[in-house]
Parts: C-alpha cells; sequence; structure tokens
C-alpha cells in the first residue's frame, strides 16, 4: 500500500508539471526560449524557483541528519551564503548583463582567451555533472528504497525512468519552463518541510512553544565551534560558505541562467537578495527538523541507521505514519525535480552555447542540434549517477562540497584573474594544464598538512585551488592595457 501511494503521488506530481510545460511551452519552443526564456522572467518568480534548486533532494535528507554528528554547525557556513549571495548580487551581476551573455563563461573568452574559455565551460560541465547526479543519486535510492525494491525493480530502471521524466517537461521550452515548474517545486518543498514538523511535533504532542523550548534546550542546538582542530570551525566554515556560493552559484552556469531570464539587472539583484534570504531561515528549520527527529527516535528507543542520510527516510517510512511519509514523498520529489532538471537544462545550454557553437547555426539546425545535446546530456547524467552508486559510502552532501571543492577551484581562480588583474594571458593554451594542476597540488596540500601539522582541511581547499589557479595564471601574462570588465 505504501508503495502504490507513493507512486500516486508521483503520477499525479508529474501531470502537473507536464502541464505547465505544455502551457508554458505552446507559444516559443526556440532555442532563445530553451536558453534564456526570451528575457521575460517575472524577478519573483525566479527567487522561488532558485530556492528549490539549490535545496535539492540531498538538503532536504542530508541536512536534518547531520545534527547527530555535527549539531547545528552548519549554519555556520550558511550565514557565510548569505554574504556570497550579496557578492554574487553587486560583482557578477553586473559584468555578465553588461555582456548581455547567453552562458556567462562567455567572460572568459572576451578576458582571457578562446582556451580559457573552452576550459571555464568545460570545469563547469564536470563539476554539475558530478554534483547534480549526486543530489539526484540520493532521491533515486529513496524511491527504490521504499517503493522499487519491492517489486524487483532494477535501480538503473528507476534512475532512467526518473530522468526520462524530467525530460520530458523540460526538452520543448528549457528554462522558460523551469522557472514556473520550479516555483512549483519550491513551494511544495517548502510547505513539505513544515508539515513534517507539524506532524512530528504532533507524535510528541507537543505545541509550538514546547517545540521552541525542546530544539533550544537540546545538546544538539549548538551552531558556533572555534576549535581549529575541526572541520566545523566557524571561520573554516563561514568563509567557505561564502566562496562556495561564489562558484556554485556566480560562476555556476546552472544558477546564473534563470537569473539571465530576468529583464534587467536591478530586478535579477532582487531575485538574488530575496532569494539569499530566504535560504537561511529554510535551512535552520531543516536543522530544528534534525534535532527533533533525533527526541523523537530516543523517546521511542528507535536505533537509527549508521548513515545519516537515512534517518529522516527510515523515520518518515516506518514510525512517523502516512501523513508524513505523504509530505516526505513530496518534498524529496520537488526537492530532486527543481535539482536535475535545472542542471540537464544548464548542461545542454553549456555544450550547445559554448561547445558547439550552434548561435552561429541556422535556428532550424540550431534546435535539431539542441534536442540532441539534451537526449544525450540525460543519457551521460544517468551514466553518472550509476557510478556513484557504485562507490558510494559517505554523507552525500559533504561529497558534494568536496567534490565541488576540487572542480570550482580553477573557476574561482580564472574570474578573479579576469575581474580584477589588468593582465593579458600570453599562452592561453597553458590555461587549461594550470586548471588540472591547480587541483591536484590542492590534494597534496591536503594530504600534507594533514600528516605534518594535523590540520584537518576542510572545504576550505577550494580558496587554495583558486590561489593556486590564479598564481600560474599570473606566471602565464604579462602587464597590458587591457580593460578588465566591469
Amino acid at each position: 500500500m505504501q508503495g502504490v501511494s507513493i507512486l500516486i503521488i508521483m503520477a499525479v506530481y508529474f501531470g502537473i508539471l507536464y502541464l505547465i510545460s505544455y502551457f508554458v511551452s505552446k507559444k516559443h519552443s526556440d532555442n532563445e526560449a530553451f536558453f534564456l526564456a526570451n528575457r521575460k522572467s517575472p524577478w519573483w518568480v525566479v527567487a522561488i524557483a532558485m530556492v528549490g534548486t539549490s535545496i535539492s533532494g540531498v538538503t532536504f535528507v542530508s541536512v536534518p541528519g547531520m545534527v547527530g554528528a555535527q549539531a547545528m554547525t552548519y549554519m555556520q557556513m550558511v550565514f557565510g551564503f548569505f554574504f556570497g549571495y550579496l557578492t554574487v548580487a553587486y560583482v557578477l551581476l553586473p559584468l555578465y548583463y553588461k555582456l548581455n551573455l547567453t552562458t556567462i563563461y562567455g567572460y572568459l573568452e572576451q578576458r582571457l582567451g578562446f582556451c580559457s574559455y573552452k576550459t571555464g565551460a568545460s570545469f563547469f560541465i564536470l563539476s554539475k555533472l558530478i554534483g547534480a547526479a549526486a543530489r539526484l543519486y540520493l532521491v533515486a535510492l529513496i524511491l527504490q528504497t521504499l517503493v522499487f525494491d519491492r517489486w524487483d525493480v532494477p535501480f538503473t530502471v528507476t534512475v532512467v525512468g526518473i530522468i526520462a521524466l524530467i525530460w520530458a517537461y523540460t526538452h520543448k521550452s528549457g528554462i522558460k519552463t523551469i522557472i514556473w515548474t520550479d516555483s512549483l517545486q519550491t513551494l511544495c518543498l517548502v510547505g513539505a518541510l513544515f508539515l513534517i514538523i507539524w506532524q512530528v511535533a504532533s507524535k510528541m504532542s507537543m505545541d509550538f512553544g514546547q517545540v521552541v523550548d525542546t530544539v533550544k534546550s537540546s545538546e544538539y542546538f549548538r551552531i558556533f565551534e572555534f576549535d581549529w582542530g575541526s572541520k566545523q570551525n566557524f571561520f573554516k566554515q563561514f568563509f567557505s560558505g561564502i566562496f562556495i556560493t561564489i562558484v556554485m552559484t556566480g560562476l555556476d552556469q546552472d544558477m546564473m541562467q534563470k537569473n539571465l531570464t530576468v529583464k534587467n539587472l536591478k530586478d535579477s539583484q532582487k531575485n538574488m537578495l530575496t532569494y539569499g534570504f530566504a535560504f537561511v531561515p529554510i535551512n535552520f528549520l531543516f536543522l530544528c527538523l534534525g534535532i527533533l527527529l533525533l527526541v523523537f527516535a530516543s523517546s521511542q528507543g528507535i536505533v537509527l541507521p549508521e548513515k545519516s542520510d537515512q534517518i529522516l527516510p527510515v523515520l518518515a517510512s516506518e514510525y512517523l505514519g502516512l501523513p508524513v511519509l505523504i509530505f516526505f514523498t513530496v518534498g524529496i520529489i520537488a526537492a530532486a525535480f527543481s535539482s536535475a532538471d535545472s542542471a540537464l537544462t544548464a548542461l545542454t545550454t553549456t555544450v550547445c552555447v559554448d561547445l558547439l557553437n550552434v548561435k552561429k547555426e541556422e535556428a532550424g539546425k540550431a534546435k535539431k542540434t539542441r534536442l540532441k545535446v539534451h537526449i544525450g546530456v540525460s543519457i551521460v547524467f544517468a551514466i553518472v549517477i550509476l557510478i556513484i552508486n557504485a562507490i558510494n559510502n559517505t554523507n552525500v552532501l559533504d561529497a558534494i562540497y568536496t567534490v565541488a571543492s576540487y572542480t570550482y577551484g580553477p573557476l574561482l581562480g580564472m574570474f578573479c584573474f579576469g575581474l580584477f588583474t589588468k593582465r593579458a594571458i600570453l599562452k592561453d593554451k597553458l590555461v587549461p594544464y594550470v586548471c588540472i594542476l591547480a587541483p591536484v597540488l590542492s590534494f597534496s596540500i591536503d594530504v600534507l598538512l594533514k600528516q605534518l601539522f594535523n590540520y584537518t582541511v576542510g572545504y576550505e581547499i577550494l580558496m587554495f585551488n583558486g590561489l593556486l589557479t590564479f598564481i600560474g595564471l599570473w606566471i602565464l601574462s604579462k602587464k597590458s592595457d587591457v580593460k578588465t570588465i566591469d
């Protein structure tokens, strides 16, 4: 009965998304609509949609689950996120709008050179494929456990089915559809979060005041950590949060593509600030839910799973009743779809515009190319998820941020070099080697610091990585009359 209920929820949910897609793409399904939504998106709709894109299924599951091991120290990084959004709004968005870009990596070609441009786009494709696949993998695994294992459906079939559903409502109008479907999905996942908290509190016969007291009095209600030996040290987390936001939002075509659909810079900045502000309380509520889940499990004598990512799914499916299971299912599906559909569209856009240069093709041919690329990206996406399934052995959110620290580092270094120096690259063909060497050296620094000084490197490796890339580009450059684009 549980499996049937979840399948019905999925069918109804997908039906609504497909209807939205049908009406949105009725008038426009060309590449301009797919890539930039004809630059007519309302800023407030984009702000809502971006919350859904950021709060993936991983956030929905991993953030409540991490409380047992890390208390609420994740909020230190979230505070850093907000300042990162300010940087994106007032440093990067003005640049992108001034250059009238379709993809943000076009800046690298204008400022640094052709090879730098291709390298930046390639690092984004690598980063987004791994990160988005890891996010969708966790949700696919949950659905596999809750539903499809009972019917002996192979995990491969589950993954292919989910991606096929996402492809079905995104392939016509891409970002134009996603702006609206992701807005709906954001409302669903935030609503699910509130309803799950309410149901968990009801199970423990708590009113609002008691919930607040329970959370505040918990041993896990600890936000700040100042031990330098810990990965959760405040300064490591806070500054990592700033730079992670800059690279995973401001230097990420997936997130910026939504912003670039807004008609002007001022509205796009309003969207970014609104979205950034909303992200703080939402993550706080996820952590509060984590505390309530631990209190509930303790009061019922429930032995929690070893993997923190499994805590909420197990409690929702086995102990908290059908209403929580329904809300949980809606929440993770909304979070998964809003993250994955956006990633597929951004990857398709980057491959088409940055690697294949479809803007120089005749409109009909360019559209056919984009449709083929969208299918190809979907297939590769499925393959990466299956590879992750074969090697997964850690907290998925931590894995995503760790991978991002290495793969987004070269992008951070390239953009900083372009924005904050007036030097010209002499040997553009050597830039790809610099961008490959920087993550390798960063990993070596990580190992050496641990062995020599017992210093545990956290996500701040992103800053080392970006700095090494910056130094490498400086070596390949000379003083020039080139004007920085600001």
